[in-house]
């Protein structure tokens, strides 16, 4: 009887464990089902345009008041306008479908404008021409969050039909990281999860057990399974709260803007030829990328004035360095090719955000400064009073 006693009451209080394990399992389901819920209210898909192809991520609304909306860099590159679409709710639940959204982007879609970029964050913030109704502002944690603490988050993997998924995991550690990604060098806290982040759930909101803003999806890392890197919150405020960089203009975009006839180069660079009057035939190219170093984005334009068998004599390159001196804006190179050539080179870097006009003027500029000097590199012209001449129009 005693042993029959003892059995029922193992088994009396091995089966009140598990109701109770099983209770606090529907309550965590609950708890997650309503985190989610409400951060899907402030969860965008982003699309944007850069060098003829259409890139895909999330974004996270955080101020509804000025329409501003924060993703990633590697989002939007260097596109200046995004088409963003907020969850379509029916009775709460949303269309999860990515062709829905698709086949009615005249409906859903909302226009954006990228108006801030930080490469070393890489972060974009995004000014909306208007929010949806249901739309809501995510709340920022105040103290961000740390190892062991429960993380979730929702965004649009490109590896599935489905947008808005949501996704779970583990902080494993919040630090300080420089590392370099296909958009460039980076340098941010860090908040290292255990969980899965794919492509498309990039700039997407990671938040707490209260539904606060906690970082924003970056990267994996493509060494270790599962484990994944967050922009810090502490690094989104900073964004929001410092001064703004405006993200470059498209090199298409820009040269369009600029009035200027352009070519696609075999090298993918941009190509503009000017054969007017003072330029003689000289083509002027532009980057199809941006250089950078921290906050200052740059753009190459150059133009090639001499193609040599053998290298410019001595004098001819004291003259050149001397004159790099005299130019208004950019400077000469001396490069040698592979199979021997010297190629002689006048290069302007000028800002990456600089406006249409001022580019023109540059290319202008390059193309003339060029256009005298391919006198002075000719063999059988006098070196002397060619660069006197240069020299002159330098002045």
């Amino acid at each position: 009887m005693v042993k029959t006693m003892q059995t029922m009451t193992k088994t009396w209080f091995t089966a009140a464990v598990a109701l109770t394990c099983l209770a606090n399992v529907a309550a965590v389901s609950r708890a997650d089902s309503s985190i989610y819920e409400k951060t899907l209210k402030s969860t965008a898909w982003v699309l944007a345009k850069t060098g003829g192809e259409t890139s895909s991520g999330t974004g996270v609304l955080v101020d509804a008041e000025k329409k501003l909306l924060v993703t990633n860099f590697h989002v939007v590159g260097d596109a200046r306008a995004a088409v963003v679409f907020f969850a379509d709710l029916t009775d709460g639940k949303p269309k999860v479908e990515r062709s829905h959204y698709l086949t009615n982007v005249k409906k859903l879609g909302i226009r954006g404008r990228v108006i801030a970029v930080d490469r070393k964050r890489d972060l974009a913030l995004i000014e909306l021409d208007k929010i949806p109704t249901g739309a809501t502002a995510i709340g920022l944690s105040a103290d961000g969050i740390g190892p062991g603490e429960d993380v979730q988050s929702i965004g649009n993997p490109g590896s599935t039909d489905a947008l808005w998924v949501y996704t779970s995991g583990t902080v494993r550690s919040v630090y300080q990281k420089q590392f370099r990604t296909g958009a460039g060098e980076h340098d941010f806290k860090v908040v290292e999860t255990q969980s899965p982040i794919n492509s498309g759930d990039s700039g997407g909101p990671v938040v707490n057990n209260e539904g606060e803003l906690v970082a924003i999806s970056q990267a994996i890392a493509p060494k270790a399974r599962l484990v994944s890197y967050s922009v810090d919150v502490s690094e989104v405020k900073d964004f929001l709260g410092g001064s703004w960089k405006l993200a470059p203009i498209p090199a298409e975009k820009l040269l369009e803007e600029a009035e200027l006839t352009f070519t696609t180069h075999e090298s993918g660079h941009y190509e503009v030829k000017f054969d007017e009057k003072g330029y003689g035939d000289t083509s002027v190219f532009l980057t199809k990328e941006t250089e950078y170093y921290e906050r200052a984005d740059i753009r190459k334009v150059w133009s090639l004035a001499a193609k040599l068998d053998k290298a410019p004599s001595v004098e001819t390159t004291m003259k050149l360095l001397a004159q790099n001196g005299q130019t208004k804006i950019g400077a000469w190179s001396i490069e040698r090719t592979p199979n021997g050539e010297y190629l002689v080179i006048y290069t302007v870097k000028i800002d990456a955000t600089a406006a249409p006009d001022a580019v023109k003027s540059t290319m202008q500029y390059v193309a003339k400064l060029t256009n005298v000097s391919k006198k002075e590199l000719q063999p059988q012209e006098s070196v002397q009073n060619a660069s006197q001449t240069l020299d002159s129009w330098l002045n």
